[in-house]
């Protein structure tokens, strides 16, 4: 679920323009899973645009404040959104905590990295959501740790099933920024894509695991 459609289109516009987002439905991207996928999404690349990440860090202090109402500490999954986490949590003035994928295999053995306090309220920030696996991870991290989880907000969602479910079995509220289908639906208006490159697109969103070219 976007926050709203205005961020939702203007979030995708801007990660279009400094490719953050990458369509390429001709010669598709091979994912660490092993999916084949016409569209790469990289959003690391926000923090080397002043501009653009100032936008991602307001939008995201003014929706989750509205949304989840002013948590105790924002939560960054490693490694991708801790960046954007610690600028969020600085506008909002909160304190940053940043959760691994594991624990440290030496010292004091963290997963989840600064002052924690048991029933404390948390937002998680995540710059990418695809089945949700490992953002979902960082959830139970953080409650084993004790947290209170208020929602998770990210940067952008393909907006798979999978993930929906995961999200919902895990009863953790995701809102986002963006989404595959306004991505779509602007990079069509804007010429980015084709039509027939569109099609595919939308061919992919529907069997992410098991499409490619060929078919």
């Amino acid at each position: 679920m976007i926050f709203n459609k205005d961020t939702a289109e203007k979030t995708a516009e801007l990660l279009l323009q400094i490719n953050a987002i990458k369509l390429n439905p001709r010669n598709p991207f091979t994912w660490a899973s092993g999916w084949q996928s016409p569209i790469y999404c990289d959003n690391r690349l926000i923090l080397s645009f002043p501009l653009i990440r100032n936008y991602v860090r307001d939008e995201f202090s003014k929706h989750i404040e509205k949304q989840f109402g002013k948590p105790d500490v924002i939560a960054g999954v490693a490694t991708g959104a801790i960046g954007i986490g610690i600028l969020v949590a600085e506008s909002m003035g909160l304190p940053f905590v940043y959760v691994r994928p594991e624990p440290k295999k030496h010292g004091r053995q963290n997963q989840v990295e600064g002052f924690l306090q048991k029933g404390q309220n948390v937002v998680i920030v995540e710059d990418l959501i695809s089945t949700g696996n490992s953002s979902l991870l960082a959830v139970e991290a953080l409650r084993a740790a004790g947290a209170n989880i208020k929602g998770m907000a990210a940067i952008f969602t393909y907006g798979f099933d999978v993930a929906q479910e995961n999200f919902k079995k895990a009863n953790v509220d995701l809102l986002t920024l963006s989404n595959y289908q306004n991505l779509l639906n602007l990079a069509v208006a804007k010429k980015y894509i084709t039509e027939e490159e569109e099609e595919t697109l939308r061919d992919w969103s529907s069997k992410p695991s098991t499409w490619s070219i060929e078919v």
